[in-house]
């Protein structure tokens, strides 16, 4: 491959691209018509790992209780985490929340304008960075999430195996020569970055890609030959694992949950969450003799991460209202407060159905 590419070689890339967003691109979605990098910035890193679909709604919950980076700043972690709970990896927002603060402690609540900045702020990588800046402040910069990775490596028929650092490089190198010129101005490296996302999330799609619907069809290398399946070429593949874990699901009298938070590192780091133990074995010894024979267990249900499965086995036992558990740490949560706790997502599932009583039928 190239490791620049002339301006004959992509004759109006841009143009085109810039061209069908007007007309075909997303332009309706809550954080869209905007240049508050607040709202640019979040709308990025909830999307990442996450569908437009799931995440449309927690934005909107979040911006309308947390407006700006500054009420983001002075937010509680529970807060935060609270208003996260059930959209997964979880160090999004601990880095939302440490990136808040310190845009308003060392910037003065202002994001900075440039990506090579933006990218020194937690949880902040090179394409989001590019895209904050080119969306809020039209930089002309590049960038390269897994969609637009998918675009060009497609158009460009690009070998590279992009599991080696040289060939992810040379990408990025391609991406950025085929930004608008300086002369169409940020309007138009706005239009330009957002189409490149709406392209791949909405056409050049990974299984069945709309090519008669592109744009780019005429010089699609992929499309010509016929090998769109083939790209992008990554060859480290992620290996899928398996967990089992065992909940203690104590409850009192009066609705009231024993939940701990999580240390990190670790699964669910930082979260609220039942008691999780490796064995039920443990699970027992970590309860007096007398609450061990109370012990109900609960339907096994399997929770899907992207890299592990986790067999989650739950255990309830019902408690006299206010009774400690010895040795064991944690505290009773009211049914009304837990629910603006951060929680993991299966947790939150099985702490909202009908209850043990009843039968769980869990199915997540």
């Amino acid at each position: 491959m190239p490791k620049a590419l002339s301006a004959k070689a992509v004759p109006g890339v841009a143009e085109q691209v810039v061209r069908w967003q007007i007309s075909h691109g997303r332009n309706s979605l809550p954080w869209q018509n905007t240049q508050d990098p607040y709202r640019v910035w979040l709308s990025e890193i909830m999307l990442q790992q996450t569908q437009v679909a799931t995440v449309r709604g927690y934005f909107e919950r979040f911006t309308r209780r947390l407006p700006t980076v500054a009420d983001l700043a002075r937010a509680s972690a529970d807060e935060v985490m609270g208003l996260w709970s059930g959209l997964g990896y979880y160090s999004r927002a601990r880095n939302l929340h440490r990136c808040a603060q310190i845009v308003v402690k060392q910037h003065g609540g202002q994001f900075p304008q440039q990506a090579a900045l933006l990218q020194t702020l937690p949880g902040i990588g090179r394409s989001t960075a590019a895209a904050i800046a080119s969306l809020c402040f039209g930089e002309r910069v590049a960038i390269l999430d897994a969609n637009v990775k998918r675009v060009l490596t497609r158009w460009l028929a690009f070998e590279g195996d992009l599991a080696q650092v040289a060939q992810e490089r040379a990408l990025w190198a391609l991406a950025q020569d085929l930004v608008p010129h300086e002369q169409a101005g940020a309007k138009a490296m706005a239009r330009y970055t957002q189409g490149m996302m709406d392209l791949g999330a909405t056409v050049c799609l990974a299984r069945k890609p709309l090519c008669s619907q592109c744009p780019l069809q005429t010089d699609c290398r992929a499309h010509a030959a016929g090998t769109m399946q083939a790209f992008p070429v990554r060859s480290r593949k992620l290996k899928r694992s398996s967990q089992s874990l065992w909940l203690l699901w104590a409850q009192d009298a009066s609705g009231a949950v024993w939940l701990q938070r999580r240390p990190a590192p670790g699964v669910w780091a930082g979260l609220h969450c039942l008691p999780v133990f490796d064995g039920e074995a443990q699970l027992r010894d970590a309860l007096p003799a007398t609450t061990r024979k109370s012990l109900q267990p609960q339907q096994v249900f399997v929770h899907v991460l992207t890299h592990k499965d986790l067999h989650l086995h739950p255990f309830y036992v019902r408690l006299t209202a206010g009774r400690r558990l010895p040795g064991l740490e944690g505290r009773w949560i009211a049914q009304q407060d837990w629910h603006a706790l951060g929680l993991p997502a299966p947790v939150r599932k099985l702490l909202d159905t009908a209850g043990p009583a009843k039968g769980l039928g869990l199915k997540l």
